[in-house]
């Protein structure tokens, strides 16, 4: 596990979310367990090494219309993010 800091999420995330009658938890809790979620292999090594390294951590989900969102955690552990790839 590993410090999420501040959660913030974007407005579009938030609207996906709703949209989909889902909640930040449910991928929150994913990210925080390293379900790092619709990454590819290289990338779900790098966040297991970031983990431990505190480099940036991101997760990457598909909502039940198939919306993707991402979860991001800053290296210094300040803020954990959820947004759409768009707004990026």
């Amino acid at each position: 596990m590993f410090d999420l800091g501040q959660l913030v999420a974007t407005p579009g995330a938030l609207d996906a979310l709703a949209r989909n009658q889902q909640t930040p938890l449910e991928f929150l809790q994913r990210h925080i367990n390293h379900d790092w979620g619709d990454v590819d292999n290289e990338n779900k090594l790098e966040n297991d090494y970031s983990v431990t390294r505190g480099l940036r951590i991101l997760s990457a989900y598909t909502l039940k219309d198939e919306t993707r969102i991402w979860v991001i955690t800053e290296a210094d552990r300040s803020v954990t993010t959820i947004l759409l790839p768009s707004e990026y």
